[in-house]
């Protein structure tokens, strides 16, 4: 004869069972997004951008990167925000970071090269280029143009 004691030593042992059953299942599937996110993104995107829309591109997806990190960061921070930043940015994450693994490989067969950074004046605006000098009519007369290389 079982008595409720034993019944509910049973039910602990099976909760306890289902429970790392299930921790077990979700360490499973974090681990297998990130081996997979080039499944959900497509390959044959980037294969018509040229350099200046992928230096574009990589740019954007860099910045979506660290913008959801900061999300499921912020999101880890609150009571059960694990779980929440699993359900509310995960999908999106490993969609972006697919993405970017296929705008790389595309940037790569490319050959492209980041563009240099325009210079910035100290009150935040870009600076003009230099103008070059014309140079001196050379005719053995006397020229029009003034001596001291400035223009009209």
């Amino acid at each position: 004869m079982t008595t409720d004691c034993h019944r509910l030593g049973y039910h602990r042992l099976a909760l306890a069972a289902g429970l790392f059953a299930l921790s077990l299942l979700m360490s499973g599937c974090a681990g297998m997004s990130d081996s997979v996110s080039t499944a959900f993104a497509d390959p044959a995107k980037y294969d018509l951008y040229d350099c200046k829309q992928l230096e574009a591109e990589r740019k954007a997806l860099a910045g979506r990167t660290a913008e959801l990190q900061g999300l499921m960061a912020k999101a880890e921070t609150g009571a059960g925000g694990a779980v929440v930043a699993e359900v509310a940015y995960r999908n999106d994450y490993v969609a972006v970071r697919g993405q970017s693994q296929f705008a790389e490989e595309a940037w790569r067969r490319n050959k492209c090269v980041e563009t240099p950074p325009t210079p910035v004046a100290a009150k935040g605006k870009p600076v003009k280029p230099a103008r070059t000098a014309r140079p001196m009519a050379s005719s053995g007369g006397p020229s029009t143009l003034p001596r001291d290389g400035s223009v009209y």
